[in-house]
């Protein structure tokens, strides 16, 4: 019954999560169709990786036919931050636990999953995370086929528009955030001077999309920690 109890509140607690997944990924599916992926690459895609920088980034890479090391260090450097993730919520399963179990709570760790799951008391449940885990997916996925399907089948000009979409929502998370934290808004203004820089430059306009991403995030990121490192109090109160 504990199980039962634990996967229904898992379920229950990420039903928010799969309304906002969505939406952000029905802007990816019209993004991967207008890309040139099918339907079910896009639903593969999404169901395979859960990850919407990674899926998102991934499309410039896929449009250019990069290589797949170019590809794999993308997905290495845009992603690495699951790996703290995982490495976190380990720490809240019991001792016990088989390997299998902790591969599928693994496989489900994101952003929205993972605030979900580190926030809860004491031991985490494998049951929970599985609830978690099968409603914000399937909101992914189903974002996703949906975006993708109606990219299929609707006019160019009004897949652009709905292809907008994702510019505002990186908006709406980037503004109340920079507005209310300098360092916030140094990195969001010194990863848009660098990408300007990366485009506009005439050596530097050469270099493909994928490693534009992968040198513009590391640059930024080491002088983000250099410049403007966070206090122990405030990674403990993250």
């Amino acid at each position: 019954m504990g199980d039962k109890k634990e996967f229904r509140r898992g379920l229950a607690d990420a039903i928010p999560v799969c309304l906002g997944y969505i939406a952000v990924s029905f802007a990816f599916g019209i993004q991967a169709s207008e890309a040139g992926l099918s339907v079910f690459q896009a639903a593969l895609m999404s169901i395979s990786n859960v990850t919407s920088a990674g899926q998102f980034s991934s499309l410039d890479v896929i449009k250019n036919n990069a290589s797949y090391a170019e590809m794999m260090l993308l997905q290495f450097v845009v992603n690495i931050r699951y790996m703290l993730m995982s490495t976190a919520l380990s720490q809240k399963l019991a001792p016990e636990e088989k390997t299998i179990s902790r591969c599928l709570v693994a496989y489900g760790v994101t952003d929205e999953i993972f605030g979900l799951s580190v926030t809860r008391k004491g031991r985490l449940h494998p049951a929970y995370s599985y609830g978690l885990i099968i409603c914000s997916v399937f909101g992914w996925v189903l974002g996703t086929f949906m975006g993708a399907f109606a990219g299929n089948i609707m006019p160019q000009r009004l897949i652009s528009a709905l292809g907008l979409a994702i510019y505002g929502m990186f908006l709406a998370i980037i503004i109340p955030e920079a507005s209310d934290n300098r360092a916030v808004m140094g990195v969001v203004i010194g990863a848009m001077a660098l990408s300007c820089m990366f485009t506009y430059a005439p050596v530097l306009c050469g270099i493909s999309s994928g490693f534009r991403i992968i040198i513009v995030t590391v640059v930024i990121a080491c002088l983000a920690a250099v410049i403007a490192p966070r206090s122990e109090e405030e990674t403990a109160d993250a």
